[in-house]
């Protein structure tokens, strides 16, 4: 079973997830990404699908034109846990490389 964060680990959010953010009352992180057209979004959010099945670890996200928006929470774990940490960061991982300011 997967176990929710501890509350020293939640206060590490801001420094080692720094653009992502908690979602009040959903015990969860979301991040937006911003890319130059719905054709990198849309690559963009292929490349995460991949991630997502390899880690069966399945993010909460929408798509609009050239923005995508992401939620992570574990389902299992009833809130914020490490397997939503570290889809976070291969996430970012993917989308340093295309997302605009």
């Amino acid at each position: 079973m997967v176990e929710r964060l501890e509350a020293q680990a939640r206060a590490g959010l801001a420094e080692s997830l720094p653009q992502w953010r908690l979602v009040e009352g959903r015990d969860a992180i979301r991040r937006e990404f911003r890319f130059r057209d719905f054709s990198e979004a849309w690559g963009f959010m292929s490349r995460v699908a991949l991630l997502a099945e390899a880690q069966d670890h399945h993010p909460e996200w929408s798509n609009v034109w050239n923005r995508v928006e992401i939620l992570l929470s574990t389902h299992d774990a009833g809130g914020l846990s490490e397997r939503d940490l570290r889809l976070a960061r291969a996430i970012d991982a993917l989308g340093a490389q295309s997302v605009i300011a």
